[in-house]
């Protein structure tokens, strides 16, 4: 008999574990819900202060593009 109960164990084992790993899954998938809320927020935030920033210069349009893809070739260059 103590070779059944040692099976049950086993399986009583292995039952607890996965329903940690569920649990721990669903905690972790939270987490990277919550994760990515936040950075999109941050882009959002980053975003709206550049346009706040474009808005108030006094550069033109133009002027702001020239800026903007001239120091992406002096980064890729």
């Amino acid at each position: 008999m103590a070779r059944s109960r040692k099976v049950i164990s086993i399986d009583e084992k292995i039952e607890k574990a996965q329903e940690i790993v569920a649990r721990s899954k669903a905690r972790y998938d939270a987490a990277v819900t919550d994760l990515k809320q936040l950075m999109e927020k941050r882009e959002a935030m980053k975003k709206e202060e550049l346009i706040k920033a474009i808005t108030s210069s006094r550069r033109s349009y133009e002027e702001i593009m020239v800026f903007i893809q001239d120091g992406a070739k002096m980064v890729e260059g």
